[in-house]
């Protein structure tokens, strides 16, 4: 099997009954599918923990503005993460790569209220940082060597980590965005974006939108969507609002938009 990321089709398309300690459900909210999987024991092709996966027509035709899509993507989210306390958003990838900067294009829109900007706290406004590290080959450090680095400094109460992923199916590539508690564990078990709680010392939400696919002829070879550049634009517009809708609750998506416009 070609490598995934998105749990629903490791267990989702699976004939016959599911694993043990494996439990799916779908449901449609409005023109989303929400899928959740939840492993409950070790040893499976995926860590334990909870997978959402929200599957709607094409993020590279959604408007980041659409209020009932964001909002389903926020719960979902919100679901995930500590009820309070800061929090940390990493955008992984690479800036260069567009199949890759899904991650450092997020986090641009990501509504920051930390710093000496924000030294006086507005009641109801979480304390939210957010940065794009890049990657080892231009910082000469390791992602886990910067996320450690960067947590220490903010001591937040949850990471967010946003980055591409890889789907087996071609037909849901920028159609589907996953959330998982896991933390970031790409297929490939010797990549160098593994990145969890056990390593950082606090929870580690990942997030993000299949770009890409392993193509037929190898793993030397990858497909992405024809339409990739709407893909990043929209895609990372829509988690942004997702995130930022999430972690205020009290500010509507309008009010978001103009914040972070």
């Amino acid at each position: 099997m070609r490598f995934t990321d998105m749990a629903d089709e490791l267990f989702g398309t699976a004939e016959g009954a599911l694993p043990a300690g494996v439990r799916l459900a779908t449901a449609k909210r409005g023109g989303v599918t929400v899928t959740r999987v939840e492993i409950a024991r070790e040893g499976l092709s995926r860590p334990r923990g909870r997978y959402v996966t929200l599957e709607m027509p094409s993020v590279s035709v959604l408007d980041e503005r659409d209020a009932d899509v964001i909002e389903t993507c926020a719960a979902e989210l919100r679901a995930l993460l500590p009820p309070e306390g800061p929090v940390l958003v990493l955008g992984v990838g690479s800036r260069r790569i567009t199949a890759d900067a899904l991650g450092p294009r997020t986090v641009q829109k990501v509504l920051v209220t930390m710093g000496p900007q924000h030294a006086l706290p507005v009641r109801g406004i979480r304390p939210v940082a957010a940065i794009a590290p890049g990657v080892s080959g231009s910082t000469g450090l390791t992602l886990c060597q910067l996320a450690g680095a960067m947590v220490e400094a903010v001591r937040p109460a949850a990471l967010i980590c946003v980055d591409s992923l890889c789907s087996t199916e071609g037909a849901r590539l920028g159609r589907s965005i996953q959330f998982s508690d896991t933390g970031l564990h790409p297929a490939q078990a010797d990549h160098a974006r593994h990145l969890d709680a056990g390593m950082l010392g606090v929870p580690v939400v990942a997030a993000g939108i299949p770009t890409l696919m392993e193509a037929e002829e190898g793993a030397d070879l990858v497909v992405t969507p024809r339409a990739l550049d709407s893909v990043i634009a929209h895609g990372s517009a829509l988690l942004a609002a997702a995130i930022n809708r999430a972690l205020q609750p009290r500010l509507s998506v309008a009010q978001l938009c103009w914040l972070t416009g």
